[in-house]
């Protein structure tokens, strides 16, 4: 299913979306509240074994801070999004969703939530697509440091404002999944909606 054209569709928090995005439509993903991240999966709709690749893109790319006028390939090598607006600069193509395991891992001490990866295969699954088909995801606003000497990876709170967004131009016929995230160090220790848009 797609959602209605320039209607603005709210994600609640810690859940997650999925829709059919047409080549040359565009996909924005809101910030209604600030300080929120979105984690954003994109397969080919005429193939599920074509699916966004954050390996090829960061490669081509040839850098890990992804922004206005780079390109999300497929594990193919194909564009399927660009990213043709952005008031946030900062995204995450690193690391992989949030799942119980994650949980376990990292928030011990905190009840257990199935996380981006479990909303994820839930609203992707009318779709065919399953669990074992979804890879990492490109983490709208999400704020992920790299330490230049030793490498360490920091997860901190998005820079991102109430109302800020990325738009992303399908480039081909697409299925796309989206969340409102659900790991606390994600998003400074709250959960908030997400909002998006296609046009």
């Amino acid at each position: 299913m797609s959602p209605e054209v320039g209607s603005v569709v709210e994600i609640p928090e810690r859940s997650g979306d999925a829709f059919r995005l047409t080549a040359g439509q565009t996909l924005t993903v809101i910030d209604p509240r600030g300080v929120q991240v979105s984690d954003l999966l994109a397969y080919n709709a005429d193939d599920l074994a074509e699916v966004i690749s954050s390996g090829r893109t960061l490669d081509y790319a040839e850098t890990i801070f992804l922004t206005t006028n780079n390109i999300l390939y497929s594990n193919r090598s194909r564009p399927m999004l660009t990213i043709i607006a952005d008031t946030v600069g900062r995204h995450d193509f690193l690391l992989t969703p949030c799942s119980y395991d994650t949980f376990h891992h990292f928030y011990p001490d905190l009840p257990p939530h199935r996380g981006c990866f479990g909303n994820l295969a839930a609203a992707l699954e009318p779709y065919g697509v399953k669990p074992d088909m979804i890879p990492t995801a490109f983490n709208c606003f999400m704020n992920v440091t790299v330490d230049g000497t030793t490498g360490k990876l920091d997860v901190l709170p998005p820079i991102s404002k109430a109302g800020d967004h990325i738009s992303l131009r399908a480039e081909m016929d697409l299925i796309i999944g989206l969340t409102a995230c659900s790991a606390p160090a994600s998003n400074g220790g709250s959960f908030k909606p997400i909002h998006y848009r296609v046009d």
